[in-house]
């Protein structure tokens, strides 16, 4: 047999969660042609893998990197961790379908995500037709808060007859162009003034087109559970498959209930609701500065917030609401040096500080110092979030049913997307599993872990050929040093790729990394939902 790359003496892990072996993997035109010990085949490219794990690349399930692939689309802060598919379009917030004379609309709405992203009108055909050459594979959501503002605006209010049969209508051609289902960002405007019946009808929508349902749950903090059984019902009155997002119990006053949110899943699952979660392995999140104030804050879009926020009135009721219900959709913290300035369009030299920091530049208290900041830099703040307890982080990595996602962008340590202070995992989410929770502190083990980044992630989805080591399946592999690879970016340094200088990532059969340096490949592809 000849092939194009043979991958020679790993100890391989299939990512079905089996234990490993001491293979070969032969692979020719972008997928695996044959497995076992010694093959013996003729490749035009050999691979030395041994001392090294080799297994499927990962799958970051959740992903906002539709805001940068087109602007970075060799993709380095994800491939370089082992990534080899990317799932964007989450928390309702997608670039498509931007409709005529609505562009500056979704722009200023999705800028404190995607401050550097030409925007442009299209529909999700052409989004997808059109997306550019990247180094992973790449596959979208449409999401609702889109719909809802293309179909009216920001209004706090249910959407007319009219209104809802062209939300409709948008989520019926993005699924016919190939989106792999809808995304919700219940905990924001205007996605958060979306009733549960509004959802549902959506919902019957990607029923009948055997599509998924991703959910940024309404409420991540006190009213936790209460907006977990509201996806479970969701699932429940649909059949549609539940991909419940970045899953968190987050506030000082939450922390523990990571359990009883496990157990109500399994037993949803029991009762034949598909529904899965996934979690990062931080204890920081990150949203929009603006998103941590009351939704009434936010209320008619950018401009209109901006405006309320030069109010001494507006100052004190918001100083007042997050005094008695802390931060909208984070809960209670520590104190304001839990919030730090991460990216900032408008005010670089900030990035990095916390609001008790600027509170005490500035000489006042940390709610005018934020309302300030907010203002100065037009809305689009990004920031950091120290909400989430250790244990729990440790709970959902143990967990069999948690799978992995890093809710980051791809980014890099130049150009464009190096700017700000992003999350540190946007470079060390899988490393950081891999190297912390299974190498060092044992919390769960190596094939238990490559199984919720992979095989397990795949059936989530949907795909029948990713996520597993098989023959026929795509050529999507990962290899690494298991005793070296580990995470290296942190809060104060985040634009730092993992340890280990024997990486090495094959996308559909293409070497992208090679011992830890990217070889500039593009070969990842668009993965419409009919062609899984």
């Amino acid at each position: 047999m000849n092939c194009d790359l043979l991958i020679k003496g790993g100890q391989v892990f299939d990512g079905s969660g089996a234990a490993s072996e001491f293979l070969d993997v032969a692979i020719h035109n972008e997928r695996i042609v044959d497995i076992g010990k010694n093959l013996n085949v003729r490749a035009t490219r050999t691979l030395d893998a041994r001392g090294l794990v080799v297994c499927p690349g990962f799958i970051d399930i959740k992903t906002h990197s539709d805001f940068t692939l087109p602007i970075n689309p060799k993709a380095e802060s994800k491939v370089r961790q082992g990534v080899t598919t990317e799932i964007i379009g989450h928390c309702g917030f997608s670039v498509a379908p931007c409709l005529p004379g609505k562009v500056k609309l979704l722009a200023d709405y999705l800028n404190p995500s995607a401050p550097w992203l030409p925007f442009r009108e299209m529909d999700f055909h052409e989004y997808l037709n059109s997306f550019p050459k990247t180094s992973v594979n790449a596959g979208m959501l449409v999401g609702h808060n889109t719909l809802r503002l293309m179909a009216m605006g920001m209004d706090q209010r249910a959407p007319s007859d009219l209104e809802f049969e062209h939300m409709k209508e948008m989520l019926t051609e993005a699924l016919e162009a190939g989106a792999l289902g809808m995304s919700s960002g219940l905990f924001t405007s205007p996605g958060s003034y979306a009733s549960p019946d509004e959802l549902k009808s959506l919902a019957k929508i990607l029923e009948s087109h055997q599509a998924s349902y991703f959910t940024h749950l309404r409420d991540e903090s006190s009213g936790v559970l209460d907006a977990l059984e509201e996806a479970i019902e969701i699932g429940r009155s649909s059949r549609v498959h539940v991909q419940v997002v970045h899953f968190k119990c987050s506030g000082i006053d939450n922390w523990g209930k990571t359990q009883k949110a496990l157990e109500m899943m399994r037993q949803a699952r029991s009762e034949g609701v598909a529904i899965d979660c996934d979690a990062y392995p931080y204890t920081a999140g990150s949203n929009p500065l603006k998103n941590i104030l009351p939704q009434w804050v936010q209320a008619g879009g950018v401009d209109a917030m901006i405006e309320r926020l030069k109010s001494a009135e507006t100052r004190d009721r918001i100083r007042s609401d997050i005094e008695r219900e802390g931060l909208n959709n984070w809960g209670r913290i520590e104190s304001w040096d839990a919030v730090r300035i991460s990216i900032t369009p408008h005010l670089p030299q900030y990035a990095g500080k916390t609001i008790a920091q600027l509170a005490s530049l500035k000489d006042t208290d940390p709610i005018h110092a934020l309302c300030d900041f907010l203002i100065e830099d037009q809305g689009a703040t990004r920031v950091l979030i120290t909400s989430i307890a250790e244990s729990d982080i440790v709970a959902l990595i143990a967990s069999e049913e948690v799978l992995v996602g890093s809710d980051g962008n791809c980014v890099a340590d130049y150009g464009v997307v190096s700017q700000g202070m992003p999350h540190p995992r946007f470079y060390g989410t899988f490393p950081r599993v891999l190297g912390r929770y299974v190498h060092r502190e044992k919390v769960t083990s190596l094939a238990h872990a490559i199984h919720k980044m992979t095989g397990a992630t795949a059936q989530a989805l949907g795909f029948k050929d990713r996520g597993l080591l098989r023959v026929g399946h795509y050529a999507d592999v990962t290899i690494f040093e298991p005793d070296v690879f580990l995470d290296l970016s942190t809060y104060e340094e985040p634009h730092r790729y993992p340890q280990g200088n024997k990486t090495s990532v094959i996308v559909n059969g293409q070497v992208v990394v090679e011992n830890s340096v990217h070889t500039g490949a593009l070969p990842g592809k668009v993965l419409k939902r009919e062609t899984f």
